[in-house]
């Protein structure tokens, strides 16, 4: 005990002689070193950098330009790694959201018929809201009023509406006029490869190889190059210009009743994954307290939210906190200086652009579904032996894909968990956030 006690004041007074990046990010506090951060960065980047590919393929489904999509992916995640690791000192990194993207382009645009321009608005205002949450306690409030059982439902819906969007976008399954969906021809080389990258991912992932969605990604796309299907555009050039997305938002076209759904469903979303994302994070790199406190954790909360505003600004969907960062953590990554290293790294992808354009959809399509797979995951936590839990979960989750909408599944889980307990007479289990929330979504389906 005595040992451990005089130990603590040594640390402290050989912080500041180690150097800036000592004294930025308190290194030997956290018991690591520039070289194991520096490592644990990259093998974060390796883990999650198939967004600077798949996510401009899901963007320019919606109309925006695929090179402005590119470059705005690349800043969106260095400005948020930077500040989660100079803000917060997290060894966290921030891309746009998987799931959300999708929500983005085929609900939002696509079914709701908004122009992207809007959707970015409504990315915008509920990253502005997530940041008013956050430096309020009505986040944690709005955190424990929403049951756990709809929380993991929203996350494992996301999961199931991703993972169709990858069938759908692959051709593994097509349109029926009489079952409206059923399974796409096989023998078409496109299915094919998209099926083989899926496996490819799932095969390298549980042999824990490095950077399996990434491998994967490049070898299907090799072996459409091969089969002819893909042209070969160069690995370098200069960045494609911002000017498409960059400001593009239209805030003002947001103020719309049937838009309420899609800024809660941007909010909900982001502000849950984000929550689990960063616990989870945090458990591993040993930032939880004695007391389970966990360090900094408002500050990577706030990191994560602002990202997001200025995500919408060069025109992405939400930019979140991702779970791939535990690949970085189990590299050794303790501190902001991992998170700073991702960061750096996103800025000098920009320069692939020609690489990134030349990933096809099928390629992509394989890693959608990968990444949908486990987002269903999250089902695993809910009280199955609960019917008035259970079934809004069910609820939630199955109706995203099947309306081809985020909003929509939130809305009638949420429904469906207020009917079920007031109706079993179980009204203390309602908060009165359940209840407005309720109100709110049975009027939008009512009048809109």
């Amino acid at each position: 005990m005595d040992s451990r006690k005089t130990e603590a004041p040594t640390l402290d007074l050989a912080a500041p002689r180690g150097g800036w990046l000592e004294r930025l990010f308190k290194l030997r506090l956290h018991g690591t070193t520039v070289k194991t951060e520096l490592i644990a960065g990259l093998t974060t980047f390796i883990t999650m950098a198939y967004i600077i590919f798949v996510n401009p393929n899901i963007m320019a489904d919606a109309g925006i330009d695929h090179g402005a999509a590119f470059v705005a992916t690349c800043i969106a995640a260095a400005l948020g790694c930077l500040l989660m690791g100079l803000y917060a000192n997290w060894p966290v990194g921030l891309a746009p959201g998987m799931g959300l993207n999708a929500f983005f382009t085929y609900t939002v645009v696509g079914t709701m018929g908004y122009t992207w321009e809007t959707a970015l608005g409504a990315v915008f205002i509920s990253g502005v809201l997530f940041m008013i949450l956050t430096l309020s306690r009505i986040r944690e409030w709005l955190l424990n009023s929403i049951p756990v059982s709809l929380r993991h439902a929203m996350g494992a819906g996301v999961g199931l509406f991703l993972g169709v969007i990858g069938l759908k976008t692959a051709g593994i399954i097509v349109d029926s006029p009489a079952t409206l969906i059923k399974l796409g021809s096989l023998h078409e080389p496109a299915p094919l490869l998209a099926a083989v990258c899926f496996l490819l991912i799932a095969i390298l992932s549980y042999h824990r190889v490095f950077g399996a969605i990434l491998i994967s990604i490049i070898a299907v796309t090799l072996a459409g190059w091969g089969l002819g299907l893909v042209h070969y555009n160069g690995i370098l050039a200069t960045p494609p210009s911002l000017a498409p997305t960059w400001m593009a938002m239209d805030v003002m076209g947001v103020f719309n009743v049937s838009m309420i759904s899609v800024v809660f469903a941007f909010l909900f979303v982001h502000m849950f994954d984000t929550a689990g994302t960063l616990m989870g994070v945090a458990q591993r790199a040993g930032l939880v307290n004695a007391d389970g406190k966990i360090d900094n954790l408002s500050r990577a909360l706030k990191a994560d939210s602002a990202s997001s505003v200025f995500g919408a600004m060069v025109g992405v969907p939400p930019v979140t906190s991702y779970v791939e960062s535990a690949a970085g953590v189990a590299a050794g990554g303790r501190t902001g200086l991992t998170a700073v290293t991702v960061g750096v790294l996103f800025v000098a992808a920009m320069f692939f652009a020609p690489l990134a354009g030349m990933i096809p959809a099928y390629a992509t399509a394989g890693a959608l579904i990968y990444v949908a797979m486990l987002m269903m995951a999250s089902m695993a936590h809910i009280n199955w032996d609960e019917a008035t839990d259970s079934i809004p979960a069910i609820v939630t989750a199955i109706m995203m894909p099947l309306t081809f909408s985020v909003a929509d599944g939130i809305a009638l889980g949420f429904i469906t968990y207020v009917a079920l307990k007031a109706g079993t007479g179980k009204y203390r289990e309602i908060s009165i956030s359940l209840w407005v929330l309720c109100a709110i979504f049975i009027a939008k389906f009512i009048f809109l």
